[in-house]
């Protein structure tokens, strides 16, 4: 930043070049950009942005939480940012509703928090995604899957299986869903649902993107995950990618591919055998039913789980993937066909370990159906 002084002396009655520059730029970020943090978010190398009020801004970079030493000078003009960028996508957020989640134009995912619901002020956390889409060959290069199970990945969703991708926050789900949809079929109809529009799906001319929508004090109503995914089925879709099941809406996700519907989605869960319970828990919230009827579902519906996580260096790779198979006592249990196995770690603190592969595919009527051996 500038330092204010230099205006202040009128013995510096001429800038250099350079000052002249950073200047203009400031004054211009702060303007018409996002202020301080443009730079930031210019920068390919960070992944999140966490801005505590008026503290030092924190960074995550290679995976490691990074304290800079830029921060906002006041609350006022960090509330300006929050302001501008809810006004970009159509959101409010203001003491009435502390809390919105927007997006920047570039994709980046965007939660925010006023005071006096966050205490030490404006709370502002800014997740940035890859300029371009990732891929499968770039995950494949990271070392985040191997040939095998890439392979095995790709059969699955060219014959419209269901997949269901879980993991903890900040291990990479909505990288692999968009992974994942790039092997989508290309003369296949896909929908997109999200409660902040973030996936980059690529070549793919059939593509129909929805968002959900807020109520606001004009008189707009609240246009939910379950009202997209309602809707959707009458759209004649081939597909159906939903960002993110966390709540009611699993009803609506369960029944569809419940009735011959081909989706993938994400869901938050510790591990591959919690997902089955957050299912459970997320579908009773919207519908009283049987929990043998919804276990019976989750089986019947969903043909695959991935899940996905952080290792203690920072890097993101799958951990498990698993069929889901009823069980002797009703439950649902899972059948393990991919397993990440650790090796050791380097004198660098690298982890070493390898996907392997631990079984077949039980199920594998839509294979056939499909035409593919595997």
């Amino acid at each position: 930043m500038i330092d204010v002084e230099i205006l202040r002396d009128e013995k510096a009655r001429y800038l250099d070049l350079e000052t002249k520059t950073a200047l203009r730029r400031e004054i211009f970020y702060a303007i018409r950009r996002l202020g301080i943090l443009q730079d930031l978010i210019n920068d390919p190398g960070i992944t999140e942005i966490m801005v505590n009020g008026t503290d030092p801004v924190f960074v995550e970079r290679e995976g490691r939480l990074i304290q800079l030493s830029v921060c906002f000078e006041t609350r006022e003009k960090l509330n300006h940012v929050i302001q501008q960028i809810a006004a970009d996508c159509n959101r409010v957020i203001n003491e009435a509703s502390p809390i919105v989640d927007a997006r920047l134009k570039d994709g980046s995912r965007v939660n925010a928090v006023l005071y006096p619901v966050a205490l030490n002020g404006p709370i502002l956390t800014i997740r940035r995604f890859p300029e371009e889409a990732v891929t499968m060959e770039k995950l494949l290069a990271l070392g985040s899957v191997n040939e095998a199970a890439a392979g095995f990945l790709k059969k699955l969703v060219r014959a419209g299986c269901n997949i269901l991708i879980s993991g903890g926050t900040g291990c990479g789900k909505t990288t692999f869903l968009n992974a994942l949809s790039g092997l989508i079929p290309r003369e296949q109809r896909v929908i997109t649902i999200e409660d902040s529009a973030e996936l980059q799906l690529q070549d793919l001319p059939n593509l129909v993107r929805m968002e959900t929508r807020n109520a606001n004090v004009e008189g707009c109503r609240e246009i939910t995950i379950r009202d997209l995914i309602r809707t959707s089925l009458r759209m004649r879709p081939d597909r159906l990618i939903v960002g993110e099941v966390r709540g009611k809406e699993a009803v609506d996700m369960l029944q569809s591919i419940n009735v011959g519907h081909s989706a993938m989605t994400t869901v938050h869960a510790n591990s591959v055998r919690d997902v089955a319970s957050r299912l459970e828990t997320m579908v009773l919230m919207g519908m009283e039913l049987p929990v043998s009827a919804v276990r019976k579902q989750i089986v019947s519906g969903f043909d695959l789980m991935i899940h996905l996580g952080r290792l203690r260096d920072g890097s993101r790779h799958v951990l498990e993937i698993a069929e889901p198979v009823s069980g002797q006592d009703g439950t649902v249990a899972l059948h393990t066909l991919f397993r990440f196995e650790e090796r050791g770690e380097t004198r660098e603190g690298k982890v070493i370990g390898e996907l392997l592969r631990t079984g077949e595919l039980k199920n594998n009527e839509k294979l056939k159906m499909a035409g593919i051996t595997e």
